[in-house]
């Protein structure tokens, strides 16, 4: 099994144009911390490898793997991606694109952010 190394993680904190300190305070560690994972003097204990794919933004299988792959999709139809909650029953509706759609007889809003996607105890990422 391969494991998360410093320099995947320097690399993807840099593209997100993120600082040491930044990055650690996202998933509470310090950014001495940060630093020794980068310069490979340490690894990111297996507690919060989720929690640091999540804030540089990756899987966590790219993370592990070091095989980052940017959609190139020129059309890039993953960023137009819209959320429609039915507040009623929960139902979840997603578009390429904006819309109008309804569900328990109500217009759904569009789904500003993160939290608004709620499935159980998960939100969507």
């Amino acid at each position: 099994m391969s494991y998360v190394t410093g320099k995947t993680i320097k690399e993807l904190r840099e593209r997100r144009k993120i600082t040491q300190k930044e990055l650690g305070e996202k998933i509470g560690v310090s950014d001495k911390t940060v630093s020794k994972w980068e310069t490979e003097k340490g690894l990111p204990d297996i507690g919060i490898i989720e929690d640091l794919a999540g804030a540089l933004g990756v899987s966590i299988a790219e993370l592990l793997a070091g095989d980052l792959r940017e959609n190139r999709n020129r059309s890039a139809n993953m960023r137009k991606m819209c959320f429609y909650v039915c507040p009623v029953c929960g139902n979840i509706i997603t578009s390429v694109g904006h819309g109008f759609f309804s569900c328990c007889g109500i217009e759904l809003p569009e789904a500003e952010e993160e939290k608004d996607i709620v499935i159980g105890m998960e939100c969507l990422k």
